[in-house]
């Protein structure tokens, strides 16, 4: 019988222990035990820091809408008006609640598009890699570090190489490179490479806690709410010194100081936006809502507004144009190598269990064929933008080290020694519209071409109607992408985006919209370039994008946008996010953020309306009778039930407009004013009908200007909601449920002589016939002075259609800054075409860009001067004396 050494099997034991538990460690957790860590350690999130409600709803009460109120009551307790005092506190506590209840909705509806855009986890589980939600990581999960991806616990490297940028944790800009044993955080953003990490913490046990959350969801003041409370900010001046005018009439009339009180309290309150911010909370909420039901996210509020200002659309090709649906379609080996050996080369420059569609086309292809004598993975570099390769470590079958590199023929073509028929092939495949990768092994430094592989991605079927869709809503759509200018030309014919091509080389400074349709080989800095040059030229630019390196370009664009297959960062930085592939949310983006506009833009000229006139039928009710013709009470019910009609308008039934929105707060006002001063003259018209052919005392006036005031407001809002006339579109049930409402309140509050004094109910009719038929002659006054004044459309420069480089111009004139620059981007077409050639010429070196367009232009100047002689003989004027926009 054998025996055993007891000190020899001691030793064993733990060594068998270790082998066991790193076998376990490279494998990562088992399901079962990730789920026993789960319940134990809790969710990898933060814990919800939102107010408590009962805090939230104290809150309301404290502002300065509510101090007015507040003093309002006080004032009348003050006076002994008990009554009148106790209907003013409930009707604040009826307008708290109000904002209370809209306020959540609007929370409620962000913290659901929040959940749908919460980060994920590349995690190997049961010896599998997974993706999972990161609020599933537990400590001991092993992760995979990509490029563009969020770090979403904290971690220790166990293998790979990655350069994290680390400025929002620790405020240090510089990235730092980080291998096996580095210590980083969550919220840390992968800029570079990839790596496996071990997790250490997660959740509140993290070290940076809440800066794990990249998704920012707050409230953002958009363009469209500075430009509203501009209006504002512009009537409580004017107000204000109605206010100071009114009271001094009032000192010289000798009022008593118990009756000036209520009056410049009544003032106050009626220059007091109260429906202002529910008003937009709500209608950006319920346009976010609308999208995400079309598969579009927004990260915060604003962005719905934004993105009825847009004029210019940078569309990424792959995804957006595009299926997505990346395959190899064709393997060119060269002599030597087989289509089985290019693949299995090309696989190991591959990323495994990443996100990367193109390396996960090439190892399902790869996956199809045997090779046995294939090469041992040494070492992996992901894919590097800036390099435009991956590439590997290897050992062959002799034990000898290979360098494999995978990537654009261009640059793996100044790698490797290449024959000009494999240059002829890449060009012609080019040509086909397919994306053509090299792939080159062999010793470091004398590498040579193994072989090209040819990947298509076929347009959309959509694309090319949606492209137009976009064009007939004013917008422009410029492909930009870091294909080959050849593939990218052929998928632009296909979808429609007919213009020039943008040589390569740096994005020009003055480079406009209708200068060029696509911008291929595009660099991620570049698209940051091209959008601040879009800008400069006075345009509103949307850009897609899905990198790391987009975010700067997402976060300079006033609409950012992450396409569907974006990285973490790219969602981070984005204004909306696409849940579906294509330009079909885009398109529904544009639309719902002008029907916004136009639902905002009618609540900013009801506004104006009724600062301006009810401020000013103080004054007329004053000279007119001599008292203060309302009650502070009278005041805050007319607040109140307004707020009604003015909630309800970001309802109503709108017609998107069909250019792009832009402030114009000049005329906005002036038809404001117009439209005031109308209504000025009926309330007023009404109440001297009550002064003087009516004999009514100041109590019955007093509730005929509440009347009056009310019936004319509501009767203001059909004329104004529609640009055309009143019957052109139907309002919105719940805007006719709310004035059907705010008309019984105000009646029977009249009629039963409840906190002021009764009227017949006769009069209380015949006011709301007179306010209809009020309502059809602002209609006809309205139709006009809009049609003059263009109210709430588009700067002149902008409405008008761009030129379209390369085709019949539907589209005009550019603003006038960029009037240069037409004779240039009329001749776009031919130079670009030029330059092309010349940079074929040339051995597609991309340092000579600048060169080859400025020398293609001057080529272009020559025939063109050559042929100026037969062109004169006519009557037809010189350019250089034609000097006039």
């Amino acid at each position: 019988m054998a025996t055993t050494n007891p000190a020899r099997a001691a030793s064993a034991s733990p060594a068998k222990a270790a082998t066991a538990a790193k076998d376990v460690k490279g494998n990562g957790l088992s399901s079962e035990e990730a789920r026993s860590r789960l319940q134990k350690d809790g969710p990898n999130a933060m814990p919800d820091t939102a107010l408590h409600p009962l805090r939230r709803a104290l809150q309301k009460f404290w502002a300065p809408v509510p101090w007015m109120l507040e003093a309002a009551i006080v004032l009348e307790l003050a006076l002994g008006k008990y009554v009148e005092a106790a209907i003013i506190a409930a009707l604040l506590v009826f307008n708290a609640a109000l904002g209370l209840f809209q306020e959540s909705r609007a929370q409620a509806t962000l913290a659901a598009l929040k959940s749908r855009l919460a980060l994920n986890a590349s995690v190997r589980r049961d010896g599998t890699w997974k993706t999972i939600p990161a609020a599933e990581l537990v400590a001991g999960d092993l992760v995979k570090l990509s490029l563009g991806g969020v770090v979403a616990a904290d971690v220790t490297l166990t293998g790979g190489e990655v350069l994290l940028d680390q400025s929002m944790l620790t405020g240090e800009s510089v990235p730092i490179e980080a291998g096996a044993g580095v210590q980083t955080f969550a919220g840390a953003l992968v800029r570079r490479g990839e790596a496996v990490a071990e997790v250490t913490a997660t959740g509140v046990r993290t070290k940076f806690g809440r800066t794990a959350e990249l998704v920012r969801t707050a409230h953002v003041v958009s363009s469209q709410q500075k430009a509203v409370l501009r209006v504002v900010r512009n009537l409580a001046v004017f107000n204000g010194v109605v206010i100071i005018l009114l009271v001094g009439y009032a000192y010289v009339l000798k009022m008593p100081f118990a009756q000036i009180v209520p009056l410049l309290l009544t003032a106050i309150l009626a220059s007091i936006p109260v429906a202002l911010p529910a008003t937009f909370t709500l209608a950006a909420a319920l346009g976010a809502r609308a999208l995400a039901k079309l598969g579009v996210l927004p990260t915060r509020l604003s962005a719905v507004d934004e993105a009825g200002t847009a004029d210019v659309l940078c569309a990424d090709k792959t995804g957006t144009l595009t299926q997505n649906a990346l395959t190899v379609t064709s393997v060119h080996p060269m002599p030597g190598f087989d289509e089985a050996h290019v693949l299995a080369l090309a696989a190991l420059a591959s990323s495994d269990g990443g996100q990367d569609p193109v390396d996960g086309a090439i190892r399902t292809a790869a996956a199809s064929e045997t090779v046995s004598d294939a090469p041992k993975l040494i070492k992996f570099v992901p894919f590097d933008p800036a390099k435009k390769m991956s590439e590997a470590s290897a050992t062959d079958s002799s034990g000898a080290t290979q360098r494999i590199v995978k990537g654009a023929f261009a640059v793996v073509s100044g790698l490797a020694h290449t024959s000009p028929a494999a240059a002829g092939a890449a060009k012609d495949l080019e040509a086909q519209g397919f994306r053509v990768l090299a792939v080159a092994a062999g010793a470091p430094t004398t590498m040579k071409l193994v072989g090209l592989i040819a990947l298509s991605d076929p347009p959309r079927k959509d694309s090319a109607a949606l492209v137009s869709e976009l064009k007939g809503l004013g917008v422009r759509t410029v492909m930009v992408t870091g294909d080959a200018p050849a593939t990218a030309a052929i998928v632009a014919r296909a979808v429609g985006l007919d213009g020039g091509l943008c040589p390569p080389g740096p994005i020009p400074d003055s480079v406009h919209p209708a200068q060029f349709a696509i911008y291929a080989g595009v660099l991620p800095e570049d698209k940051y370039k091209l959008v601040k040059a879009f800008q400069k030229g006075g345009h509103t630019v949307g850009m897609c994008g899905d990198g790391a390196n987009d975010a700067p370009a997402l976060r300079q664009a006033q609409i950012g946008i992450a396409v569907s297959t974006a990285t973490d960062v790219a969602k981070s930085a984005a204004g909306m996010v696409l849940t579906q592939a294509g330009l079909a949310g885009i398109v529904a983006a544009v639309k719902e953020g002008r029907i916004t506009f136009q639902r905002i833009q009618t609540y900013a000229l009801n506004a104006i309306i009724k600062k301006i006139v009810t401020v000013l039928f103080l004054i007329a009710g004053l000279i007119m009778t001599g008292q203060a013709i309302l009650t502070p009470l009278l005041m805050v019910i007319v607040m109140i039930t307004g707020d009604f009609l003015s909630m309800s308008l970001t309802t109503d039934t709108v017609r998107p407009s069909p250019t792009p929105n832009a402030w114009r707060i000049g005329r906005l006002t002036m038809a404001g004013v117009t439209m005031g001063v109308c209504l000025l003259a009926f309330c007023t018209g009404v109440l001297a009908v009550g002064k003087f052919a009516m004999n009514l005392g100041i109590g019955a006036l007093r509730t005929l200007a509440f009347v009056v005031l009310v019936f004319g407001s509501q009767a203001t809002i059909y004329a104004i909601r529609e640009r055309r006339h009143l019957w052109g579109a139907p309002p919105s049930l719940l805007l006719v449920v709310s004035s059907i409402i705010d008309i019984a309140i105000a009646s029977t509050l009249a009629v039963s002589g409840i906190a002021m004094t009764r009227l017949p109910a006769s009069l209380v009719a015949a006011t709301l016939v007179a306010a209809a038929i009020f309502a059809l002659i602002l209609d006809l006054i309205k139709v006009p002075v809009f049609a003059h004044l263009r109210a709430g459309q588009p700067n002149a420069a902008r409405s008008k259609p761009e030129v379209v480089v390369g085709s019949t111009p539907e589209r005009q004139a550019e603003p006038k800054s960029e009037a240069k620059a037409k004779t240039a981007a009329d001749l776009a077409p031919r130079i670009a075409k030029r330059a092309y050639e010349l940079y074929e010429q040339g051995g597609r070196k991309d340092g000579a860009a600048v060169q080859n367009w400025q020398r293609a232009e001057s080529e272009i100047r020559v025939d063109l001067a050559k042929a100026e002689p037969a062109r004169e003989t006519g009557a037809e004027p010189k350019p250089a004396a034609s000097g006039q926009p």
